[in-house]
């Protein structure tokens, strides 16, 4: 018999309307969380809510809609420390012993910086653009550039760069790993990399051998586990990311469950079949950035100095101090992930209380780099909530040179952010290794979509950028002139650099 204090109602309730609903048992069928069955006998359709994610497919795809879901109004009393979510984790906790898991971003109420920031528009002695009839420059070069103009004995400009990464928009598909995503979320990824001309991320489950045919729109990533890490995986990419750290969990590693390791990801990964993939919190050989400036060396010795090499780490109360050694280690670009990024599964705990936010981070990070005379030797790409093409451009005038987004592009290709991917349950075949969820998506349809979403931003970065005045990404990186803050202390006004509205 379960105790009484162990019941916990079910955070959504389903809502069926018997006269719409037909009993065609779509939602049966299309729900991979067993929450719709068929009683024959009484002729209903009967809801287990306390498996309900509140993914919407079930409501999506009712030819009728019959279906709602609402969240479960049955409430706790109140109080305003003690939270009905917070009590009920102790529950689960008291009753399980174990560790909390979440996946997706940090969904509380932090503040969100780039709702707090404007963008100044140009209107007489510095005349707005218009996109339409004039040129405007949304291609980016990431790599290490010359602090001074070089020329030959001949007095010609020396034009040779080390390696760089060109995208057409300052934009790139975050890290998001074979096995944590499926087979048809990476394809759709990369064939519309490859469409757009920017470059999507392999996370640290190494690369199907599928897709090395998109190699030049491909960063590869290596993290402590070296999941599928070989000369061919290094040598196939455009650039490769070393990964330190990531902005939903930073300083612990990660973990695949077993039930995910199916003989795809077991082949691409290099790893047992069902065996879980557990990557360690730290790098075994790197304990300070002398020890990461021997990695980024070999990785570079590996592959003949052709490849820019990224090294990605969390956003953290130190981080201007940490990217200034990265920058002197020889990485040629800095990619920091904000404590909102999302990820497949993390301790809820870690998730939604360690790091710091994206926009301050990035602010910090320039600065120093600035303040050093070192801002040329990396470029600096960051992620952790990029929402939309109003945030890329906020984030390139307070200094990056690009931004990744992940949950977007998830958004894109169908998921509602339910947060439960740790499940491998994902009713939109994204974060799923289940061949009947996996065909859900159409890769097809993905890349279109993915395409549709980074052409509409692109036509609004010009439009916000053309509104500035400014006609160029380049124009535009670190000019904190274009911001202006609402709502922000002296604090935070100080830490971005930028104004208050009005002044």
């Amino acid at each position: 018999m379960i105790m009484p204090i162990n019941y916990i109602l079910p955070e959504f309730e389903v809502e069926r309307s018997d006269y719409r609903c037909i009993r065609c048992r779509v939602c049966e069928r299309q729900c991979a969380n067993g929450v719709h069955r068929y009683d024959a006998d009484g002729d209903i359709m009967l809801s287990d809510e306390f498996q309900c994610v509140d993914c919407q497919r079930c409501v999506c795809l009712c030819p009728t809609h019959a279906l709602k879901i609402r969240k479960n109004e049955n409430e706790l009393r109140e109080n305003a420390n003690w939270k009905q979510n917070t009590i009920l984790e102790i529950y689960k906790q008291a009753n399980t012993g174990g560790v909390l898991l979440s996946s997706m971003g940090n969904p509380e109420p932090f503040p969100v910086y780039w709702d707090k920031i404007l963008i100044n528009a140009s209107q007489v002695t510095n005349p707005s653009i218009d996109p339409l009839r004039e040129p405007m420059e949304t291609r980016v070069f990431l790599g290490k550039k010359p602090h001074d103009i070089e020329r030959d004995v001949n007095g010609n400009i020396n034009t040779e760069l080390p390696p760089q990464v060109e995208l057409q928009i300052p934009v790139m598909f975050s890290a998001m790993s074979y096995g944590s995503i499926s087979y048809n979320a990476h394809q759709s990824l990369a064939t519309a990399a490859e469409a757009l001309g920017i470059c999507y991320n392999t996370g640290e489950g190494g690369l199907h051998e599928d897709f090395y045919q998109y190699g030049k729109n491909t960063i590869v990533q290596v993290a402590s586990g070296r999941f599928g890490v070989y000369k061919d995986y290094l040598e196939a990419g455009a650039a490769i990311e070393i990964k330190m750290g990531q902005g939903a969990k930073p300083g612990i590693g990660g973990h695949l469950p077993g039930t995910k390791v199916g003989a795809d990801v077991s082949k691409t990964r290099m790893i047992p079949e069902g065996s879980d993939a557990i990557s360690p919190a730290p790098h075994h050989d790197i304990y300070s950035i002398e020890d990461l400036r021997q990695l980024v060396f070999s990785l570079k010795e590996a592959t003949d100095y052709k490849k820019p090499v990224i090294v990605k780490v969390a956003a953290v109360h130190n981080i201007a101090a940490i990217a200034s050694g990265i920058a002197r280690s020889g990485a040629d670009i800095i990619a920091i992930d904000g404590f909102r990024g999302g990820t497949g599964a993390a301790p809820t705990r870690i998730r939604d209380n360690v790091g710091i936010p994206i926009e301050l981070a990035l602010a910090a990070v320039d600065k120093r780099l600035r303040d050093e005379g070192i801002r040329q030797n990396v470029s600096l790409v960051v992620g952790g909530s990029v929402r939309s093409a109003s945030d890329v451009i906020k984030a390139i005038a307070l200094g990056a040179d690009a931004c990744y987004i992940a949950t977007s592009a998830l958004l894109a290709l169908g998921c509602h952010l339910c947060r439960t991917c740790q499940s491998g349950k994902c009713n939109w075949g994204i974060a799923t290794q289940d061949p009947e969820l996996v065909k859900r998506l159409n890769p097809e349809t993905g890349k279109e979509r993915l395409v549709n979403l980074l052409t509409a931003w692109k036509h609004e970065i010009k439009e916000m950028m053309g509104l500035m005045g400014i006609n160029s990404i380049e124009a535009l990186r670190g000019n904190r002139l274009m911001l202006r803050g609402v709502g922000l202390n002296e604090k935070e006004l100080e830490i971005l650099g930028i104004s208050h509205a009005g002044e």
